[in-house]
């Protein structure tokens, strides 16, 4: 299958196993962009994202890929888990004192907005919708209202909610991606499809500290599930990226620190360690079976419409692990939940530590730095990933560090805190 014959943004380059390495570039990202007058960017010029969305849907192979997804979305939620079999490893423990913060945002936003706005916002805490964000700049589900469309009072009301519902360095993050989708748009010219408030953000419930309630953000880049809970919060599922995520100091770099603990950790290895933990020497391994490298995800597992996903443990188990190596390993999974506030990051991480001995760490590629990798932490309570990936609006065909998507969801049912829902509910009822 040639690159013609699939989409622009998907060339088959990025699902064709090879047996060369992919060797990382010395090259900046701008080595690698389109000139403003390439068939690629120029075609979508003057367009509204309407227009675009629609454009983008029209291809055969986009048609198929969102036939895939619909008939996952359609699916009634289970929860990602390892062996088809939902383990009853999520406990609900009530907050004492519930931080009223983010309730109390979330009442403020909402007093600003009209009578379709708000129905156009509020969903039920069991709707469905919950399930139809997604991360491509074209939009599949319009879901809740879009921040470019709100006036500047009920935008900044909005991410204020987003402000008081996670940590300081988390929002940081969240507003760092949403920035670098500002910034993709402006070095390709078309800020009308890609800036810092193409997103779509929803309300769920009613906002109460005690109560169970949530929000939705999502967009290119960003997706952001929150949930409260008696006032425990969780934010699952979380899809976070960025191209370019290295900018040349043009913009912080999104996860350089997770990619330094990451690499410290992969090269750490003994031979032995090495030999079980690696599972592919390269991201596009050809020995990989069939479907495992998918044309808009790549490596990635846990993306959008993914809810229901089987994912086998593959690697080294952390039992293998030596105490700083194990260390490092829970550094990298505590970045992946930066954005829960401190003390719910802390209970979250007691949660992480309980299962220890059946956390598993995969990784694809070498582990000196010198190749693009995939990295994957899994237990039944985590499932953590950062990928590295191809082009789509800049021109390399191969995977490299300045395009990276990284998943979190919570096994077992508790993405957008269903097993606490459930819980609540039965002693309610």
């Amino acid at each position: 299958m040639s690159d013609q014959e699939l989409d622009a943004f998907f060339s088959s380059s990025r699902v064709t196993g090879r047996e060369e390495k992919v060797t990382l570039t010395t090259e900046s990202y701008r080595g690698f962009l389109y000139d403003r007058d390439d068939p690629v960017l120029a075609q979508w010029r003057g367009m509204d994202y309407e227009e675009f969305s629609r454009r983008k849907r029209e291809p055969d192979f986009v048609q198929d890929l969102l036939a895939s997804w619909k008939q996952l979305y359609d699916q009634p939620f289970v929860g990602v888990t390892a062996a088809g079999e939902v383990r009853d490893v999520h406990r609900l423990q009530p907050v004492e004192d519930p931080d009223p913060a983010p309730a109390q945002a979330a009442l403020a936003f909402t007093a600003l907005l009209s009578r379709q706005q708000l129905q156009d916002l509020l969903h039920p805490l069991d709707a469905p919708q919950w399930r139809a964000w997604s991360n491509p700049e074209f939009v599949i589900h319009q879901v809740g209202l879009r921040l470019e469309e709100l006036d500047r009072k009920a935008n900044d009301a909005a991410l204020e909610m987003v402000r008081a519902s996670l940590s300081p360095e988390g929002y940081e993050r969240i507003r760092e991606a949403m920035a670098l989708n500002g910034f993709l748009g402006e070095l390709v010219e078309l800020p009308e499809l890609m800036n810092e408030r193409s997103y779509w953000i929803s309300l769920y419930g009613t906002p109460s500290p005690e109560g169970a309630w949530g929000w939705q953000l999502f967009g290119h880049h960003v997706a952001v599930n929150f949930v409260s809970v008696a006032g425990r919060h969780v934010i699952a599922p979380v899809f976070l990226g960025a191209e370019p995520a290295l900018s040349d100091g043009a913009r912080p770099p999104l996860f350089e620190a997770r990619e330094r603990m990451a690499l410290e950790l992969a090269s750490s290895f003994s031979s032995e360690q090495a030999a079980r933990a690696i599972v592919f020497d390269s991201v596009l391994d050809p020995s990989m079976p069939a479907g495992r490298l998918h044309p808009a995800d790549e490596r990635h597992v846990g993306g959008a419409f993914r809810d229901n996903r089987e994912v086998p443990y593959e690697g080294i188990c952390a039992t293998a692990l030596s105490a700083p190596q194990w260390n490092l390993l829970r550094a990298v999974a505590e970045d992946f939940l930066l954005l829960l506030a401190d003390n719910q990051r802390e209970l979250t991480m007691q949660v992480i530590d309980a299962f220890r001995e059946e956390t598993w760490v995969s990784w694809y590629g070498a582990t000196d730095g010198s190749e693009p990798f995939y990295l994957r932490i899994q237990s039944p309570v985590l499932l953590a990933e950062l990928d590295h990936h191809a082009g789509v609006w800049l021109s390399n065909k191969l995977p490299a560090r300045f395009h990276v998507h990284t998943t979190l969801r919570l096994p077992n049912g508790n993405d957008y805190g269903r097993a606490y829902l459930a819980q609540l509910k039965g002693k309610q009822d």
